[in-house]
């Protein structure tokens, strides 16, 4: 949890700001470590403002800071900084208050004897496994500089594919979403005042109109119940997707969405060979790239997929062999070109070129589905709104020209 403190550094000047701990005992002896006289420690939020308690919503740590964390520590460590000296630099130069307490506390751990992946590992929820691995894997090899760089460029690629997927099904969900309040708005605020009217001209009334009017009474009758129902049904929906069970059966369904599906399947291979590129530049052996990659990928049943692998790349088989038995998941391509690989001994090249193919793949495919789905929804969208102009209209007409005549 987040701390704020007030103190006195050794020559004597004011220092207030944050600090990441476990409890308030422990921030207290981190900060004293600091060589800081404190003045108050509390937790961040305790009858301050309203944008103090909720300082972790509004410094909330994503991904695109620890893109630029990476490249910073890149930098710095080619610069030959001391590694608690980086730390303490960036804590105090990041204008994220979240991000900059947990790296003082990482500095703090570092100062304690803690090794980077480490101290690193306690923050699990900004720095996971991969991430960490990876940074111990630097550790060991000596290559910290190029690994910050891998790690920085991989998520750079992660993120960007990721924001095109989400990017080209916002507009259709926006669409979507506004035509359908507007359509429940016109059945239960505009067509129950234009009934009476309809029903009272004595004209006859066309079987679409009827139509309208019947599912504009059911939604004035009924609407808040099934408004209930759904909440209730989707508040359960929700429950069980979060179960194992029910996160391997959604991950199935979106793995057999026609037109859908194809990206995904996409999506889950440029990141498993883009991972398995970047760990493996990073000199991590094979079995723990393939452990890490299988968790980190989004999906159970890839996930399963690549956890079986790991058990036969143990028993003695290759990577491509272990892969040939999900020919739906994984295609035929994609473990010919690795088998290539292993035998070439350029695996590492092949999984970057594999996974360069596949993200293009993944953009032709949005760009692809984008282009389907606006002149769908146009067509859709026209003929609703037709067919309701035409339900109210034509009777109105038809009772305007019998007046008139």
């Amino acid at each position: 949890m987040l701390f704020n403190y007030e103190a006195v550094d050794e020559s004597g000047a004011k220092k207030t700001g944050f600090i990441d701990a476990i409890n308030v005992d422990v921030a207290i002896s981190s900060l004293q470590r600091r060589g800081l006289i404190l003045s108050s420690v509390k937790e961040a939020g305790d009858g301050g403002s309203i944008l103090s308690k909720n300082i972790s919503f509004f410094d909330r740590i994503t991904t695109k800071d620890i893109v630029i964390l990476s490249r910073q520590l890149s930098t710095l460590f080619e610069a030959q900084i001391s590694a608690l000296r980086v730390f303490r630099l960036l804590a105090t130069e990041t204008e994220n208050r979240a991000l900059a307490a947990k790296l003082m506390t990482i500095a703090d751990d570092m100062q304690a004897g803690s090794a980077i992946s480490a101290a690193l590992a306690k923050h699990s929820k900004v720095f996971p496994d991969f991430y960490v691995n990876m940074v111990k894997a630097g550790e060991e090899s000596g290559k910290l500089p190029d690994t910050f760089q891998y790690l920085a460029d991989y998520m750079d690629r992660a993120y960007e594919l990721t924001s095109r997927v989400r990017g080209a099904l916002i507009y259709p969900a926006f669409v979507v979403v506004t035509f359908t309040v507007v359509m429940i708005l016109m059945f239960t605020m505009i067509i129950p005042k234009i009934t009476p009217i309809l029903l009272e001209s004595g004209a006859t009334i066309p079987i679409y109109t009827q139509i309208i009017i019947g599912i504009s009474n059911f939604l004035v009758s009924y609407g808040f119940i099934i408004f209930a129902l759904l909440v209730v049904a989707g508040y359960f929906v929700v429950r069980f997707v979060r179960t194992p069970t029910g996160k391997l059966a959604f991950d199935h369904f979106k793995l057999n969405i026609p037109y859908v599906s194809s990206l995904y399947r996409k999506l889950y291979l440029s990141r498993f060979a883009d991972n398995m590129n970047t760990m493996l530049m990073s000199g991590i052996p094979m079995v723990q790239a393939l452990q890490l990659t299988s968790v980190v990928l989004g999906n159970k049943v890839y996930e399963k997929i690549f956890a079986e692998a790991v058990e036969a790349v143990k028993g003695g088989r290759t990577l491509s062999d272990s892969l040939s038995n999900s020919p739906r998941e994984v295609p035929g391509i994609m473990t010919q070109m690795i088998k290539v690989g292993e035998e070439a001994g350029e695996i590492g090249s092949i999984l970057k070129t594999l996974s360069n193919f596949y993200s293009r793949e993944v953009t032709t495919a949005v760009d692809s589905i984008v282009s389907l789905i606006e002149p769908a929804m146009i067509v859709g969208l026209g003929a609703g709104v037709a067919i309701l102009l035409a339900a109210v209209l034509v009777p109105i007409y038809s009772i305007a020209s019998s007046s008139g005549s």
